[in-house]
């Protein structure tokens, strides 16, 4: 997840460049397709994958600010980028949680995706892809920023923040599912394990 959704949040890197994220565990799934080398310009960027096809990296002024924006249009519910080269992780704010056990870094310019109250993208760990959001009418158009629903995902969040979305429908502060009410979460896509964790709370 993007550090510039955290409005309060760790020290920036001492030389002021961002950090980037590195780990030493191997990826824990394989591409999903294995293409001959060369450029073939006929294979979609989102199967591919080529994520500077599929998204540009906006840096902004101050500590951890950033933003994705799209360089394609797609229709509601279709596959945006699958993630390949996840690394397993401690949950941070950079981390997504993949399960109800799982966190991962994504080791891609996808952990620069904000979180929005009112998402363009939805994050299924159980496929391994990110999608537009189904619910999105006209779907995905060039130049939109791209964004999820945090607490689709992450249950209990190592560090809250306060949601800059401007949505009329803004949740405040984000903590993770735990601490929504079942009532707003319905309104939102979640994957299975944050659906698990919830049921097992209420009982």
């Amino acid at each position: 997840m993007s550090p510039a959704a955290i409005t309060s949040s760790a020290p920036p890197p001492t030389n002021g460049k961002t950090a980037t994220i590195k780990s030493p565990a191997k990826p824990i799934i394989a591409p999903s397709s294995v293409l001959p080398n060369g450029t073939n310009d006929g294979v979609p960027a989102w199967v591919k994958p080529d994520l500077s096809r599929l998204l540009r990296v906006e840096h902004l002024e101050g500590d951890f600010a950033a933003r994705s924006v799209s360089l394609v249009d797609l229709p509601a519910g279709a596959t945006f980028a699958r993630i390949t080269n996840p690394t397993p992780a401690t949950c941070a704010y950079t981390s997504v949680q993949a399960s109800r056990d799982l966190h991962i870094e994504l080791n891609c310019d996808l952990v620069y995706i904000n979180h929005s109250c009112r998402p363009t993208l939805v994050f299924d760990m159980l496929k391994w892809e990110v999608r537009v959001n189904p619910e999105m009418k006209g779907g995905l158009t060039a130049g939109e920023e791209l964004t999820f629903f945090y607490p689709s995902t992450e249950y209990d969040m190592a560090q809250p923040f306060e949601c800059r979305c401007q949505e009329k429908e803004c949740r405040g502060t984000i903590s993770g599912a735990k601490d929504m009410s079942s009532d707003v979460l319905r309104q939102y896509w979640l994957n299975p394990h944050i659906e698990e964790l919830l049921q097992e709370n209420i009982a």
